[in-house]
């Protein structure tokens, strides 16, 4: 009787993993889309560029890290410079 249960508890949870992966592709996909809109917005928008650098870079400003934040604001229209991977982590090179 034992293992019946237990089997029924397994395929009852079985079927509520399908909908939870399909949940996260979903909600992966909607980030996907939100993060090419951003980037969108911060290479065709010069106000909004200026905008986000002020709020993330400004407090650095005086600072060796100024430029490097500013850095991150850039660009690349077709002129994809290589990344330095080094120091990274293998899931981010």
């Amino acid at each position: 009787m034992r293992v019946w249960v237990f089997v029924a508890g397994m395929v009852l949870g079985l079927g509520l993993v399908g909908p939870a992966v399909a949940q996260q592709q979903g909600e992966a996909q909607q980030n996907v889309r939100a993060s090419e809109q951003y980037e969108q917005l911060l290479c065709t928008n010069p106000k909004f560029r200026a905008t986000r650098i002020a709020k993330e870079c400004g407090p650095l400003q005086g600072s060796q890290f100024y430029d490097n934040c500013v850095h991150t604001f850039d660009c690349h229209k077709g002129d994809q410079r290589p990344v330095d991977t080094k120091g990274l982590p293998p899931s981010e090179k």
